[in-house]
């Protein structure tokens, strides 16, 4: 994994120079104008958020079924990257919210479930961290009960009437929307394994400290 950061680096460098240029070419939306701009931030950090919720879940009952202390350490790193990336959605929400609906915040439920989703995760980091002997069979079992609320975070704006936009919105996009958007997609991909590669690498060096502790210990 550490021959991957320099080119991923390289290229979310690359990528996240660029992405501006295409935004700014994209036209504005009918309704919001400018304000729309930051839909190409906020969807793909939400799909970051997404998928890596479904990477710690897979990983955490993995950990549970083999016992494989890599399997925890991907887990980890999987949920540290929910947290990161949900914070960049419940940062740029409320911005594009304030402009588009006249409020910061409403208990609308894709906001709300988008933010027990966070909590959630929050909550497996504390666990991780503060929870003591048998903390990683716990989180593991918090983050697979947080994966299973992923599909209901997507599915809930086309089931409940809702201020958010409905999931279809990706797929009616127009060409001049459409390529910034799959674009910025890419290049927050490009960037959140750049960030996983990372932090699993740290975790590795981590899970090595403690071992070597553990050795002197024993001399």
């Amino acid at each position: 994994m550490r021959r991957l950061f320099g080119p991923l680096l390289i290229l979310s460098v690359i990528l996240f120079a660029a992405a501006p240029v295409l935004i700014a070419q994209a036209p504005y939306e009918q309704t919001m104008g400018l304000i729309q701009k930051i839909f190409y931030f906020h969807v793909p950090a939400a799909m970051m958020m997404m998928l890596s919720s479904f990477i710690c879940g897979i990983w955490s009952a993995i950990f549970l079924l083999r016992k494989k202390p890599e399997a925890d350490r991907i887990a980890v790193a999987g949920g540290e990257m929910v947290v990161v990336f949900g914070l960049i959605v419940l940062v740029t929400g409320p911005l594009w919210a304030r402009i588009a609906w006249g409020v910061w915040w409403v208990w609308d439920v894709r906001l709300t479930s988008a933010l027990l989703l966070w909590m959630i995760f929050c909550g497996y980091l504390l666990v991780r961290k503060y929870g003591g002997p048998g903390a990683d069979k716990l989180g593991a079992a918090m983050a697979i009960f947080g994966m299973a609320n992923v599909p209901f975070v997507y599915i809930s704006v086309d089931i409940w009437r809702t201020m958010h936009p409905k999931t279809t919105v990706v797929t009616t996009l127009g060409e001049g929307m459409a390529i910034p958007f799959w674009f910025c997609v890419f290049a927050f991909l490009v960037m959140y394994a750049l960030l996983f590669t990372a932090r699993v690498h740290l975790e590795e060096q981590r899970a090595r400290v403690e071992q070597l502790f553990l050795e002197a210990g024993d001399l």
